[in-house]
């Protein structure tokens, strides 16, 4: 790895309005997945109840992503943004109102999770795609190490501000505070002027079909988002519909789980600082070792459910995360056309998340039936597994970096 320098993205006026709109959406999103599941375990305490409202967000999540992309590639990713931001402000700030009314149930937290997904969809893929139209090709690596830091920084305070909040005066108003903040980060997108993307005469269809032949053809990338679908299942039917259950039931507690959480997010804060000055000449390769540590905080929790081996397992895997996540961005961004960015981002994410809604389902009664510290040590290891798998593969393994250039421009501007 060689030196690079890390502030420079912020010199492109696109991306500090982007780098602020975001920095301002994940004050709230840090919060909410802690403020959700007390949210649903205090309406229905059932193992498979946070299960089934964590589906019901992801089945639509996965439904409209390939239409996300091509919507993006055709019609401006930041306007698809914004949109997607002030519709999920919208849907966030009802459920957050029905919760502290006392009005919420699993009923109805299923149904506005659905429509949730839904409308985050289409920003997915062009929330990922517009970073290279704001910064040129050589700052890639340091915008996406700006916005993970700004993650990881909110990630340490915004669970245990969460947990707090949810033991003082109850999950409502973390949520309702995650909805302001997705509107309040669709106005701060307005200063950004884009080029408009140019027409390519082919229909939606034509160019959704277009970016599945790219997506086949791309080996290290298809063979990465396969096993990511299956770590992913594992993941977020383990670690997030079961952990906090699990957290629940043990001397861990909410606040113990608040803790855990952000070590995790203390963990990429570190493994963040220190890529936004070394440059990963390997990204898939570091990344994907890094990643197998996520499987240890569904080890730890499902074989030694203590407060003090979670919060260090938890931490490992923040740095491992952060280190693939990185790893992952740098590698789709420098390597795919911008004209197919989106669209390869959206066969991306449908792909890591079309398997989800599985584990989420399946893991709960499986809990039920075979005890919840076992399924999520079996989990963990297979998680583990699956990870230092895909690193065998020849084009997973030997995927480098271009030479840095010694002047580029973003790519649109190019």
């Amino acid at each position: 790895m060689t030196s690079i320098s890390a502030m420079s993205p912020l010199r492109e006026r696109p991306f500090r309005w982007y780098f602020l709109s975001r920095s301002v959406n994940l004050v709230g999103t840090t919060m909410s997945p802690v403020a959700l599941a007390f949210a649903v375990l205090a309406v229905d305490h059932g193992t498979a109840s946070l299960g089934m409202v964590l589906a019901a967000y992801t089945v639509p999540l996965v439904v409209f992503l390939l239409l996300g992309g091509v919507i993006a590639d055709r019609w401006g990713r930041h306007r698809v943004v914004q949109t997607s931001n002030v519709l999920a402000g919208v849907v966030r700030g009802v459920l957050a109102i029905l919760v502290l009314s006392g009005h919420a149930d699993l009923r109805t937290m299923v149904v506005l999770a659905a429509v949730n997904g839904a409308v985050v969809a289409p920003g997915l893929p062009a929330m990922n795609g517009i970073v290279p139209q704001l910064v040129p090709r050589d700052q890639l690596q340091q915008a996406n190490a700006l916005l993970s830091l700004t993650r990881a920084s909110l990630m340490v305070i915004g669970p245990s501000a969460a947990a707090a909040l949810v033991v003082g005066i109850g999950p409502g108003w973390a949520l309702l505070i995650d909805a302001i903040t997705w509107l309040l980060a669709a106005a701060l997108l307005l200063p950004i002027s884009l080029p408009a993307a140019v027409p390519t005469g082919s229909t939606m269809l034509e160019e959704l079909r277009e970016g599945w032949l790219y997506f086949r053809g791309t080996t290290w990338l298809w063979l990465v988002v396969a096993a990511c679908g299956v770590m992913n299942a594992l993941a977020e039917g383990g670690l997030t519909a079961l952990g906090p259950v699990r957290a629940d039931e043990t001397s861990i507690g909410a606040h113990g789980w608040g803790l855990a959480m952000s070590a995790q997010a203390l963990g990429a804060l570190g493994a963040t600082l220190a890529l936004m000055k070394r440059r990963l000449e390997r990204p898939l390769l570091s990344g994907l070792l890094a990643c197998s540590l996520f499987g240890l905080p569904m080890i730890v929790l499902g074989a030694w459910p203590a407060t003090a081996p979670l919060i260090v397992a938890a931490f490992l895997s923040g740095i491992g995360v952060q280190v693939f996540v990185l790893g992952w961005h740098v590698a789709v961004q420098e390597n795919v056309p911008d004209q197919m960015l989106s669209r390869a981002y959206s066969y991306d994410q449908l792909g890591s998340l079309a398997t989800v809604p599985v584990g989420q389902l399946a893991l709960g009664p499986l809990a039920a039936a075979y005890g919840i510290g076992e399924v999520l040590t079996v989990a963990g290891t297979l998680y583990v597994g699956i990870a230092l798998l895909t690193v065998a593969a020849g084009p997973v393994r030997a995927l480098a970096r271009p030479e840095p250039a010694t002047a580029s421009s973003p790519a649109a501007l190019t």
